[in-house]
């Protein structure tokens, strides 16, 4: 439930937004400055979920900032400007990532659990020390699971990141990743389970 000061700090954002964009359209460069200081860091952390160097990192920042700059005019506020930002951060970072499609990358096979003729897991390991609060909670363990994700292949690591990071819907993943929804469900599976078998092997066998 929202407080009033809550509620009128939300109304103070959206007239500060607001005059932003009037600024931005108006040419004005410290209007661009702002953009850029503001939401910039937000843009690249979302773009960093999609990308592994930093290169890459920098430059779809630079084309994203640069769409939102040309889109300028069909932006009428119909939802908040950081919202509309993000969302062309990822298209950007999607962008990037299509563009790649012909490169060779790691399969996903070699990621996933190995299973013997009986059924029964090749490599068992001790169960995980930690819970969920403590994995919340402890940056070190949230850049093993960066990590972790990290290492997917970029077919898998996309879907992945858009239906449990981002919480799009499978229809959604599947239309921005231009896929059948078949083919969403079954990578979002697949890169489910080799980031189980990947956190596996570091906390399983910490445990151990």
């Amino acid at each position: 439930m929202r407080t009033e000061s809550s509620a009128g700090q939300n109304e103070e954002e959206v007239v500060c937004e607001e005059r932003l964009v009037e600024r931005l359209r108006a040419g004005e460069e410290r209007a661009f400055e702002e953009l850029v200081r503001n939401y910039g860091p937000a843009m690249q952390g979302v773009i960093s979920r999609f990308l592994r160097g930093e290169q890459d990192r920098q430059e779809v920042l630079q084309e994203a900032f640069l769409s939102a700059f040309r889109a300028l005019s069909k932006f009428q506020g119909e939802s908040r400007l950081g919202t509309w930002l993000h969302r062309i951060a990822v298209n950007a970072a999607l962008m990037r990532l299509r563009s790649r499609k012909a490169r060779p990358e790691c399969l996903i096979e070699d990621l996933l659990p190995r299973f013997l003729r009986d059924g029964h897991r090749a490599d068992v390991r001790g169960a995980w020390k930690i819970t969920v609060d403590t994995a919340v909670q402890d940056a070190e363990t949230r850049e093993v699971v960066r990590s972790c994700i990290d290492r997917l292949p970029e077919a898998y690591r996309a879907v992945l990141v858009l239906r449990d990071l981002e919480e799009r819907s499978t229809e959604e993943t599947a239309e921005l990743l231009e896929l059948s929804l078949v083919n969403v469900k079954t990578r979002l599976h697949r890169a489910r389970q080799a980031l189980r078998e990947l956190l596996d092997q570091h906390f399983g066998a910490a445990a151990s």
